[in-house]
């Protein structure tokens, strides 16, 4: 069945809208954080922040600064939104969601037990459009948004719905921050992914908005999804990538293609030792040196349940403008010769083509998921 994403909307520090974003991502600015000392006692940590003012929500139990980044991504698409209820009825559109954090922090001031629920912002949607058919968050770390994905395409594959809203969201939350910090992976500098000289992430918030159809003529199509579970460490990927090789496999196989077919690699490249290590050797095995590949963490910093959402939105605007240039790799130059070579994009290369792109996610627990869009021939 042929499945696309068909409208798409994202924010994150890098803009208000996808736009935005692309232009600059495609520039390598990775200028756009914050220093901040007031929520870890003695710690500066680097944060990309969305500074622009959200929608208001009246709703006391949606009223979460998470629900306000979605409305956010949703406005602009309200117009089609409606006229997929008009084509489709209010009972034949989905919704999944991705988080990891949803209402966490609005929840330790109002006891709000819905505010810390993970299925609020799939709730807020269902209610705001009167929707009425299959909703869902999903939470596997930093893989939800290949997930959310993933079940788009199966409960339209399995008819339960025609068209699905995918979403990822995350905002700023403590949680998380306190948790990395436990981790020792926090940093107060650029995040250095593949370098000698890593030193650590920074984190993020961002939302990201998708239309997914069946049998749509035009959009960027979802080819295939590959998803594995490495079942080795609670927050330490396979240093082996035994797991992530075969869910790049499960992908490729899907979507019809050999591993000379994909034109990019939007890598899930947080800069964190492990990281690196795992997912350099997943790539070199299956792709050697030749398929141009970035992390675009540096830029919009690690945004957690909504990081692959910004990733896919970035890789989907990709495919709609590209003229010539990918997203450059940012970084200190200075690759790290023990992790297995890969083909990072230059700022200054050219290049002549990119059809299909593949975006990585790995989350805690050993979660990996792939997926493969390709651009339309219509």
């Amino acid at each position: 069945m042929n499945i696309s994403i068909t409208k798409y909307n994202a924010c994150c520090n890098l803009g208000n809208n996808i736009d935005e974003i692309y232009k600059e991502a495609l520039k390598g600015n990775s200028e756009l954080f914050n220093l901040n000392n007031e929520i870890i006692k003695d710690k500066n940590i680097r944060i990309a922040e969305i500074k622009k003012e959200l929608p208001a929500i009246n709703e006391p139990d949606f009223n979460i600064r998470c629900n306000r980044l979605v409305l956010d991504v949703l406005i602009p698409l309200n117009n089609t939104i409606k006229e997929l209820i008009d084509k489709y009825s209010s009972s034949r559109i989905g919704i999944a969601v991705a988080t990891t954090n949803s209402g966490i922090n609005e929840y330790e001031n109002t006891n709000n037990i819905l505010h810390s629920e993970l299925g609020n912002p799939a709730l807020f949607i269902k209610e705001y459009y009167g929707l009425n058919s299959f909703y869902i968050s999903v939470s596997t770390a930093c893989s939800s948004g290949i997930k959310a994905f993933s079940i788009a395409k199966n409960i339209i594959e399995n008819d339960i719905v025609d068209a699905v809203i995918v979403v990822g969201v995350d905002p700023i939350a403590n949680v998380p921050l306190f948790g990395f910090h436990s981790l020792e992976i926090l940093t107060d500098t650029k995040t250095n992914p593949f370098s000698i000289n890593r030193n650590g992430i920074n984190l993020g918030e961002a939302a990201a908005a998708f239309i997914v159809e069946k049998e749509q003529p035009a959009g960027i199509k979802i080819m295939g999804i590959g998803e594995t579970s490495d079942t080795y460490h609670a927050t330490t990927p396979d240093p082996e990538g035994i797991e992530t090789i075969r869910a790049i496999n499960i992908a490729l196989k899907e979507s019809n293609l050999t591993p000379t077919d994909i034109d990019y690699i939007n890598l899930h490249g947080t800069g964190t030792v492990s990281n690196d290590l795992m997912e350099a050797r997943a790539i070199n095995k299956v792709f050697g040196e030749i398929v141009p590949a970035s992390s675009t963490k540096p830029m919009t910093g690690h945004c957690l349940g909504a990081a692959a959402g910004i990733e896919i939105a970035l890789c989907c605007a990709l495919l709609d403008n590209f003229e010539g240039k990918l997203y450059p790799h940012i970084y200190d130059g200075e690759y790290d010769t023990n992790l297995p070579k890969i083909k990072l994009v230059d700022k200054v290369e050219e290049y002549n083509k990119c059809n299909i792109c593949m975006c990585n996610s790995f989350g805690f627990g050993g979660s990996n998921a792939i997926l493969i869009l390709g651009k339309s021939n219509e």
